[in-house]
C-alpha cells in the first residue's frame, strides 16, 4: 500500500478481466508475484515500479502475517490463465516520497504491460468496497493494520 503525504492510499483501475464484475470494484492497490528465488520485500519494490513506475517510497511497515483469498469458483480456469486458484500476499506499507510525476500506469517500468487504466489518490477507510468482493476481507485486514500511518484520514 502506497500512501501520499497527506495519508491517502494510491490505487489504480484495472484494465479487465473475469474477476471483475461491474464497473465500482474494479479499483485496487499494486500487487504482484514473488520471483523465485526473490525475498518479499524486493518482490515488492520491484511489481510497484513495473505496474506504476513508482521508486521513490520509504517503507512503513508490514503484516507479519501472509494474507490468503480464493477466487470464486465461477473463475476458476479463466482468471490468471488457470494457473491460480488465489493468492498468498505479503503486504507492506510505503510513504511516496516523490513527485506525481514519476506516476504513470500507462507506459510502467522496465517496459510491462499496462495493469492500470488510470489511477488516484484514495482515503484508505473506502479501498475494501472498491475491490473485488472475493479480495474484501483481506483489503479489510490490510486497511486495519496500516491505518496508523495514514494519520487522520484513514
Amino acid at each position: 500500500m502506497v500512501l501520499n503525504a497527506s495519508g491517502l492510499a494510491f490505487i489504480g483501475r484495472r484494465m479487465g478481466g473475469p474477476e471483475h464484475v461491474d464497473r465500482t470494484h474494479i479499483w485496487q492497490l499494486p500487487q504482484g508475484g514473488v520471483d523465485p528465488g526473490e525475498d518479499p520485500w524486493p518482490a515488492a519494490l520491484r511489481e510497484l515500479y513495473e505496474e506504476t513506475s513508482i521508486r521513490s517510497v520509504e517503507k512503513l511497515g508490514e503484516i507479519e502475517d501472509w494474507l490468503v483469498y480464493d477466487i470464486p469458483p465461477e473463475i476458476i480456469g479463466k482468471a490468471w490463465r488457470g494457473k491460480y486458484r488465489g493468492q498468498r500476499q505479503k503486504w507492506f506499507a510505503l510513504r511516496f516520497t516523490g513527485d506525481e510525476k514519476e506516476i504513470d500506469v500507462v507506459q510502467p517500468g522496465n517496459g510491462h504491460k499496462p495493469e492500470f487504466s488510470a489511477w488516484r489518490w484514495e482515503p484508505m477507510r473506502n479501498l475494501p468496497e472498491l475491490i473485488v468482493p472475493f479480495k474484501r476481507k483481506v483489503y479489510e485486514r490490510v486497511v486495519e493494520e496500516f491505518a496508523k500511518f495514514a494519520g487522520t484520514r484513514a
